[in-house]
């Protein structure tokens, strides 16, 4: 009897070790299938962060994602979509666009999963700051009948070049930033839900955009000049510029 137990405490002890060890492995198994951060990922930001009317520190990518960067989401199988650069167009260096919001949203969560920030959208009051030193004052209106102010917007909104156009063929902010009065309307996180109030962002029908002027577009849209805008004249072109609330730092 004493062999019979002493064979039957080692067995016990041995099927521990045993189950100690298949949950050793898969705790070390899941520990190394999860992405460690990349800095090959963190984009260039620009020089200085823009200072808020409230005085906090909003750090800003210096110019907007490209193509080249989307597509790294897109073949990490994040991305739905794949992007061309027309044949005459380097996609290191051109703005990435044909986004929608969704789309948008599927790269944040790509880039801050790989790079391992927090990078998000900017609000429209955040944008409209951020790129009030390169965008041109509001002209006067044309007409000052009031009942004539559509008349006034559609004539004097649309000045800006709607050509896409490589990195750097616009104005750079005193901060570094470039491109923000470029042909590319940019999104920012701000729902527009017309007369409705509080309503849930994962349920918001359109956001706001900047550009020119700041616009609002189904948050479904890719192509503005056949999904129509919500308000304001339709942008030229939909892409994305990161922000971040803490400053960017190297792996």
């Amino acid at each position: 009897m004493p062999a019979v137990q002493n064979l039957s405490s080692n067995l016990k002890t041995s099927l521990r070790f045993a189950a100690f060890g298949v949950l050793a492995a898969g705790l070390v198994g899941g520990v190394l299938w999860q992405r460690a951060p990349d800095a090959t990922f963190v984009p260039v930001m620009s020089d200085r962060p823009v200072i808020l009317p409230d005085g906090s520190a909003m750090y800003v990518q210096r110019h907007e994602v490209t193509v080249a960067e989307w597509n790294m989401c897109h073949a990490d199988s994040t991305c739905s979509i794949s992007l061309r650069a027309r044949p005459d167009q380097d996609p290191a260096i051109t703005p990435a666009t044909g986004l929608s919001y969704v789309d948008v949203q599927e790269y944040l969560s790509w880039v801050n999963e790989v790079s391992g920030q927090t990078f998000r959208l900017p609000t429209a009051i955040e944008w409209d700051h951020m790129a009030a030193s390169v965008l041109p004052d509001a002209p006067d209106p044309i007409f000052t009948d009031p009942s004539l102010t559509w008349a006034s917007t559609y004539l004097i909104e649309g000045i800006a070049p709607r050509a896409l156009k490589p990195q750097g063929s616009f104005s750079t902010s005193p901060e570094g930033i470039v491109d923000l009065d470029g042909s590319v309307w940019e999104w920012t996180q701000e729902c527009y839900a017309g007369a409705s109030e509080g309503v849930d962002p994962a349920r918001c029908p359109a956001f706001i955009v900047g550009g020119e002027h700041l616009a609002a577009m189904s948050y479904l849209i890719r192509d503005p000049a056949r999904g129509g805008c919500a308000v304001g004249t339709p942008p030229a072109h939909l892409g994305m510029r990161l922000v971040a609330d803490r400053p960017i730092k190297g792996l």
